[in-house]
């Protein structure tokens, strides 16, 4: 089922999941450990990342230098169809723009409606640390909105070259929403205008990235309706879990830490995954509240506390 169509259907606000392929040469077990550990509270879908190439140098035996490239997490589309049809849960396939040229895209979306997986996250990505060389008869999206727009021709029937036989693509397509702006917008306005592009071009409901201070969901809420942005749009919420997610959350996803959230675990470093949950029960509550669809929550690689959140909340 389309995601859109779980949210129509809905009674009751939806509680979804969104998960991180292992590293490169890592055992698949511990995915399926955390599938194992959300299927009880029945998500109407589980979002899997996607990760370009990235690059590293390392030295020959002849001193030379020698350049390597890899993919660090391969497998969203393979373990879309393990979680899709070994657990009868919906899946989102993250698709990027930047690393992918758009043949490859259409490929890996020929894959995706083969193996019955209709939904996907359209995602400019994060800048590779290489610039990967494109062929001459090869072409790239460098926005998220283009590749909406790539797959909404899809959806058409529009290929990138004639193909006999082909037949429409059914996709459901969600975006990503930035409540404190993404970090290369000047502001927040600029911002949600980039976003009303993405849905103009088929979009059909957004994702937030992870925030802390609901007060800032709600303005973004405001300015998108403003914008004329009329589709869902669900909060994405992680729990803190750690003293040094205090650091690595800001700079790894541009946001920032509400003052009170901080002190209280800088006051009590051994109780961060309490003091994490507690914080993150309080949000759900009040997004709740304020009348969100749903709720979607970043479990990585660690299901426990979300778990039990979820549980909380469903109660």
């Amino acid at each position: 089922m389309h995601v859109i169509e779980h949210l129509e259907k809905a009674s009751d606000p939806l509680f979804s999941f969104e998960l991180v392929p292992p590293p490169r040469g890592a055992s698949l077990n511990a995915i399926i450990e955390i599938v194992e550990a959300l299927a009880p509270l029945q998500p109407p879908w589980i979002d899997v990342t996607s990760h370009s190439s990235t690059t590293y140098y390392r030295e020959r035996p002849d001193g030379a230098l020698e350049r390597k490239t890899f993919r660090k997490r391969p497998g969203t589309l393979g373990i879309c169809g393990i979680i899709q049809n070994r657990f009868r849960i919906d899946t989102v396939a993250h698709v990027l723009c930047l690393g992918f040229t758009r043949e490859e895209t259409e490929d890996a979306l020929i894959e995706l409606n083969f193996m019955g997986i209709h939904n996907v996250l359209a995602l400019r990505g994060d800048q590779p640390n290489f610039q990967k060389e494109v062929r001459r008869d090869r072409t790239v999206n460098q926005y998220a909105a283009e590749l909406v727009q790539q797959i909404g021709d899809l959806k058409t029937g529009k290929f990138l070259e004639d193909m006999e036989g082909s037949h429409p693509l059914s996709f459901c397509i969600g975006v990503a929403g930035y409540p404190e702006k993404h970090f290369e917008s000047p502001n927040l306005r600029l911002d949600v205008s980039y976003l009303k592009k993405k849905i103009d071009a088929g979009a059909q409901y957004i994702v937030s990235q992870m925030f802390f201070d609901n007060q800032k969901f709600f303005r973004f809420v405001e300015l998108c309706r403003e914008a004329g942005i009329t589709v869902p749009i669900i909060p994405g919420l992680k729990v803190i879990r750690s003293l040094s997610q205090l650091k690595t959350l800001p700079r790894t996803f541009h946001i920032d830490l509400p003052d009170d959230l901080v002190g209280e675990v800088i006051a009590s470093p051994d109780h961060v995954e309490e003091i994490g949950a507690k914080w993150a029960h309080r949000q759900s509550l009040e997004l709740l509240e304020y009348g969100c669809p749903g709720l979607h929550y970043y479990v990585l690689n660690d299901a426990k506390v979300v778990v039990d959140l979820v549980k909380k909340l469903k109660k």
